[in-house]
């Protein structure tokens, strides 16, 4: 089983780069993308139903903003839009697929880097959301969480942790929670249970010259119930073409839809 997810910055900017044509060739079960930044009527014709792939669209109330999308080659039993809690679930936050035991959830954290005003709006969402990640915990199902989580959880995951140890996305507070994600609840960041090496980044700034520099930031994950990150066997970050200033991450599981 693949499984892609991609912060596209724009599904319509995405798609002018070749987004799916290049999603067409990876042979993915399911895509996870975030930022969508388009309502359902406005995704380009090639993008309702790329490789065989069928649309799943939770666009924001406010036109051109967030909104998460799930493309998946095998119909699901369920598909749950939100998560119960107004404020994110009218910015298209987080939508759900259930096959059976499995279920692939793709989820945009806020970013609280623009105002303090966003910043707030980001504490309120992890303090929601972390009562909803424990219930997918304690569940017995084969659960992996994919979006941006739009933090860097450990100073591995940024080029430039020092100066950024008082900016949205490394904040200690925010940093601290995912640790309680992995630590306390159990939950497993598959690309770091795989692959432990420095310099792995899926954000590149576009001020200066970071993507050349690999000045980056991993602040997009897969984030799994143990039993399934125990089937995970191989990860990837997409670099060799661009699509948005963020890079797809690729996880391959031993996993079986009819499982």
């Amino acid at each position: 089983m693949r499984i892609i997810t991609c912060n596209v910055n724009g599904i319509r900017a995405a798609a002018k780069k070749g987004l799916f044509s290049w999603l067409r060739r990876q042979k993915a079960d399911v895509v996870c993308l975030q930022e969508v930044r388009a309502d359902t009527e406005d995704i380009p014709h090639e993008g309702l139903n790329p490789g065989n792939l069928s649309g799943i669209f939770c666009p924001a109330q406010r036109k051109g903003y967030a909104g998460c999308a799930l493309y998946v080659r095998t119909t699901p039993d369920r598909v749950q839009h939100g998560f119960g809690w107004s404020e994110a679930d009218q910015e298209g936050r987080y939508v759900r697929a259930d096959w059976g035991p499995l279920s692939v959830i793709s989820v945009y954290v806020p970013s609280g880097s623009s105002s303090e005003e966003r910043q707030a709006a980001k504490y309120r969402f992890i303090e929601r959301f972390y009562p909803i990640l424990a219930k997918i915990r304690s569940s017995k199902k084969y659960v992996v969480l994919c979006g941006d989580w739009n933090i860097a959880h450990t100073e591995k995951d940024l080029k430039n942790w020092r100066g950024n140890r008082k900016n949205s996305g490394f904040l200690p507070e925010e940093r601290a929670w995912m640790t309680k994600i992995f630590d306390e609840l159990g939950l497993v960041d598959v690309f770091r249970r795989l692959n432990q090496e420095e310099d792995q980044y899926t954000w590149w700034s576009n001020r200066g010259q970071a993507w050349d520099k690999n000045v980056g930031w991993r602040i997009d994950y897969q984030i799994a119930t143990p039993t399934l990150a125990k089937r995970a066997v191989s990860t990837s970050i997409y670099k060799r073409k661009r699509f948005s200033d963020h890079a797809p991450l690729i996880v391959d599981y031993d996993y079986d839809f009819s499982t």
